[in-house]
């Protein structure tokens, strides 16, 4: 460009232009710091949302109770109080051990006749089944000969007084003979005893020691009066006296045996009413007590049997039944709520807990795990502690508000 063109006010000397030069440089310094200072503004006013995106969301199960909700919310605290919860127990129905006889053989031998059948009634004494014993013949041949010893010597004692008066013996014999007497005696005793332990009546043994006769027949009999429940004999078959012939059982009478956890046996007393409730619908429950609590721990199943006697005049009830024992336990001090209070939300319990100072009004939905119902009041086995404050007239409107404040959030 021509100097020449330049209009007379933008025109400067050549001097002047050398001294303009630095007054140029700090005019533009002082323009590029405050062109700086003009965008800080802009920086600075994004900010707020940069920290606005990093703030945590708002937790949906907090509310805050609007004003015109406060008339309907009444708030109580969670307590303890003594609860007698029903505890329930599988059981089994069993035999009356004091009714009930195991019965086997009184002697070795074999099965000739078998009397009596599973399912029949029977009185004690009857005869169930007879065996033939070579054992218990010769048991018999045993008490005779001892018999016939016994009385040999007692004839000879018999004799000796009679000596001993005509002057013929002394003393001494007298006493040698009365000496064998005792110990023929002592022998005779056994070899009875052993025939009364082999099942032979006394009737029996009179009748064998006045006629001499010798029998191989044994009788198994009933010791109690009741049904035949097992028969584990056929004939011709070899028993010993340790093997079980038949099971008899009165069933006018059944226990009802349970298995109790260890931690709730503190809770658990004989006499204590029991209600036993049967599989089968046709059979309505029964009524009881307990009658006797184990003082032992299973060391496997940590639990304690419990018992209960039950009256079975019309034998529904059989051994090796299911039930389910049904038992009115002692009170426990148990964390209760009013039952209005439980909210249900997504298939589960919930209620509101009310958070920070009462006059902030804030509430949360706690997960609960509830157990039985009693009397209206809720007992909460875990979620909540004793002294929290919760809602429980107006618990649904409250949630139907945090419900609300939740959608219009998001």
């Amino acid at each position: 460009m021509n100097p020449s063109s330049l209009s007379p006010s933008r025109r400067l000397p050549a001097a002047g232009r050398r001294h303009a030069t630095p007054a140029l440089l700090l005019a533009a310094l002082l323009a590029a710091c405050s062109g700086q200072d003009a965008a800080a503004p802009a920086a600075g006013a994004s900010a707020p949302k940069a920290a606005s995106a990093a703030a945590p969301a708002a937790d949906p199960l907090r509310v805050v109770a609007p004003a015109s909700l406060l008339d309907r919310l009444v708030l109580v605290e969670a307590g303890l109080k003594p609860i007698a919860e029903p505890l329930a127990v599988t059981a089994r129905i069993d035999f009356n051990e004091q009714s009930v006889a195991r019965i086997g053989a009184s002697v070795t031998g074999r099965v000739t006749e078998m009397q009596a059948l599973p399912g029949q009634a029977v009185r004690a004494g009857q005869v169930l089944a007879q065996l033939h014993s070579t054992e218990l013949g010769g048991a018999q041949l045993a008490y005779l000969k001892a018999n016939a010893q016994r009385e040999l010597a007692a004839k000879a004692v018999e004799r000796a007084h009679l000596l001993l008066a005509a002057d013929v013996i002394g003393s001494a014999e007298l006493q040698r003979r009365e000496n064998e007497l005792g110990v023929a005696e002592a022998e005779r005793r056994a070899a009875a005893d052993q025939l009364r332990v082999m099942g032979v009546s006394a009737a029996s043994l009179a009748e064998t020691t006045r006629s001499g006769a010798i029998t191989s027949t044994s009788t198994v009999v009933s010791t109690v009066s009741g049904v035949v429940v097992e028969r584990k004999i056929a004939r011709g078959q070899v028993v010993q006296p340790a093997d079980v012939l038949y099971t008899v059982a009165d069933l006018s009478r059944v226990w009802v045996l349970a298995q109790v956890p260890e931690a709730d046996i503190a809770r658990v007393r004989p006499g204590q009413k029991v209600h036993i409730e049967l599989a089968s619908s046709d059979i309505a429950p029964v009524q009881g007590e307990l009658s006797w609590v184990a003082d032992t721990v299973n060391p496997e199943t940590r639990t304690v049997t419990v018992r209960s006697e039950i009256a079975n005049p019309q034998r529904l009830l059989k051994p090796a039944m299911l039930a389910r024992m049904v038992i009115d336990p002692l009170p426990a001090e148990r964390l209760v709520v009013p039952a209005s209070a439980v909210v249900r939300e997504d298939n589960q319990d919930h209620v509101f807990v009310q958070v920070g100072a009462p006059a902030e009004r804030v509430f949360r939905l706690t997960k609960v795990k509830l157990g039985l119902r009693v009397n209206g009041s809720q007992v909460v086995d875990d979620g909540l502690q004793p002294g929290m404050v919760v809602v429980t007239d107006g618990a649904f409107h409250l949630n139907n508000e945090r419900k609300r404040a939740e959608m219009e959030g998001s």
